[in-house]
């Protein structure tokens, strides 16, 4: 009797190797300059909101991954070359790099945002045009705001980041800024006593970050996609995103 019994754990302990020998690992390539999406921690490593969801769809699916730090420039042609399987660095899913790579269904709502203090009484992008407006140079918000009061308005006030845009807001330097609702949102999260809220319009394309894959890898991208909408399922998302972002939790596109 004892004897069957330490076949059956020898041969559970054995499948139990077997199927963690058989876990696929991938190469995940992120920028690192961009936070909260991916970014370097001071030991190197790389963490954020993507770095989370990755790591949790590779747990949902059962893979593992390796994190490289991957320089923008250039980032697309790591999945041709095969250095990297999967890129997570806050791409914006575009039919222009459709024609280059593969991306899964969309896992964050990308759109920009209007930013003004809790007492503004701006509505709208139409109702700027009497204030002074910061914005990320060359950015989607610049070419917004150009588009509503002239390229060339003095009322523009143009920034390198969005950290160094949102102090100019809080310091009455500008009355509204117009940037990327994830940075911002992480911003508002750490700067919880710069009162600031934030305002839609129709007129901001709905634009939404995705994982790519070289073109054609549909098993690699199937498990993506698959992971992804286990853990918008089960709740792990809506905690990750509460995390780096706020309550409101976003709802994605029909996985």
């Amino acid at each position: 009797m004892l004897g069957k019994w330490m076949k059956v754990c020898c041969l559970t302990a054995a499948l139990a190797a077997s199927a963690h020998a058989a876990a696929e690992t991938y190469v995940v390539g992120a920028g690192g300059t961009y936070r909260p999406f991916e970014y370097e921690n001071n030991q190197k490593q790389l963490e954020g909101f993507d770095i989370d969801v990755i790591k949790a769809i590779a747990k949902a699916e059962n893979f593992d991954i390796k994190l490289v730090n991957t320089p923008w420039e250039g980032i697309f042609a790591t999945l041709n070359s095969g250095d990297r399987d999967i890129i997570i660095s806050g791409i914006t899913i575009t039919d222009k790099r459709k024609q280059m790579v593969d991306f899964s269904a969309p896992y964050f709502p990308a759109e920009q945002a209007i930013v003004v203090p809790q007492s503004s009484s701006v509505s709208s992008l139409a109702s700027l045009k009497d204030a002074k407006v910061g914005v990320v140079n060359s950015s989607t918000g610049d070419i917004v705001v150009s588009d509503v009061l002239g390229k060339n308005s003095t009322a523009i006030k143009r920034f390198d980041n969005t950290p160094l845009m949102l102090q100019e807001l809080f310091e009455d330097g500008v009355s509204a800024a117009v940037g990327d609702v994830g940075v911002v949102k992480y911003y508002i999260k750490q700067h919880p006593d710069k009162q600031f809220k934030l305002v839609s319009d129709a007129k901001f394309e709905r634009q939404y970050f995705g994982i790519a894959v070289a073109k054609g890898n549909t098993a690699l991208l199937n498990k993506l996609n698959a992971g992804l909408k286990k853990i918008v399922a089960d709740g792990t998302y809506a905690k990750i995103y509460q995390t780096w972002f706020d309550n409101d939790v976003p709802t994605l596109p029909a996985q």
